[in-house]
C-alpha cells in the first residue's frame, strides 16, 4: 500500500512540475534548446545543462504594462521579444530558472543595464567583452552590471570534440567565414552553464 501511494505521489508531482504553471516574475531566465543544426549539435555537446539537459538559447523575463516579454540577443541584435514569439522558435521543452531570494534585489538593475543594450549587434564571433552581445553573454553582463562583481562564472571555451584535439569542421568553416580565429580557450558563458549556477533555482517547465 505504502509503494503504492509513493508512486501516486510521484507521478502526480512529476505531472505538477511538467504542467505549465508557473506565473513568470521579472528576472526569470529561460531556457532553450533550438533547432539550429550542426552549429547548435556541436554547441550541445561541449555544453552541460540543469539534468544534463542541452541548451543553446536564453533570456530574461521584462514585464511591461502586464506584458511578457523576453530580453534577448538573437538574431542580428539585443532585442525585446514578445512573450510568444520567444517560445514559438523551438518545440523542445522550455525551463525556467528564477534567482534565489538573497539576489532578486539585482533584477531591476539588471533589467535596466539590458535594456539599455537594445539594438547593440549580436556577438557572432563569441568573444566576451567585445561590445557586441551572445545571448548568455547579454545575462552574465547585466548582473555584472547589477551585482558590482560576477553572479555567473566565464569558462574557457572549446570549439573542439569531446575527447579530440580537433575543431569540430562547422566552427573551423563557421570562423573561416568571418575571418577570425577560433578563440579556443577564451573566457566565455554559456545557456547550459548558467542553468546549473547555485545562484538560481530551476521552477520548471513551460
Amino acid at each position: 500500500m505504502k509503494t503504492k501511494c509513493f508512486t501516486l505521489f510521484f507521478l502526480l508531482s512529476f505531472a505538477g512540475f511538467s504542467q505549465n504553471k508557473i506565473e513568470l516574475q521579472n528576472g526569470d531566465l529561460i531556457f532553450q534548446s533550438m533547432h539550429c543544426g550542426p552549429l547548435c549539435d556541436a554547441i550541445n555537446q561541449v555544453t552541460e545543462g540543469y539534468h544534463g539537459i542541452d541548451f543553446n538559447h536564453m533570456g530574461i523575463v521584462v514585464i511591461k504594462e502586464g506584458n511578457i516579454y523576453v530580453l534577448e540577443a538573437s538574431g542580428t541584435a539585443v532585442k525585446l521579444t514578445p512573450y510568444e514569439t520567444f517560445i514559438s522558435y523551438t518545440d523542445l521543452p522550455m525551463y525556467v530558472g528564477r534567482l534565489k531570494k538573497r539576489y532578486r534585489k539585482l533584477i531591476p538593475s539588471a533589467i535596466a543595464f539590458g535594456l539599455q543594450q537594445l539594438g547593440v549587434p549580436y556577438d557572432d564571433e563569441y568573444l566576451y567583452d567585445n561590445n557586441k552581445y551572445y545571448c548568455s553573454e547579454l545575462i552574465y553582463d547585466c548582473f555584472l552590471k547589477a551585482y558590482g562583481k560576477p553572479l555567473f562564472s566565464l569558462f574557457p571555451m572549446t570549439f573542439k570534440a569531446p575527447g579530440s584535439q580537433d575543431y569540430f569542421a562547422v566552427w573551423e568553416a563557421y570562423y573561416q567565414k568571418l575571418h577570425v580565429a577560433i578563440p579556443e580557450g577564451q573566457p566565455g558563458c554559456n545557456p547550459g552553464g548558467i542553468s546549473t549556477s547555485r545562484k538560481i533555482r530551476i521552477l520548471g517547465i513551460l
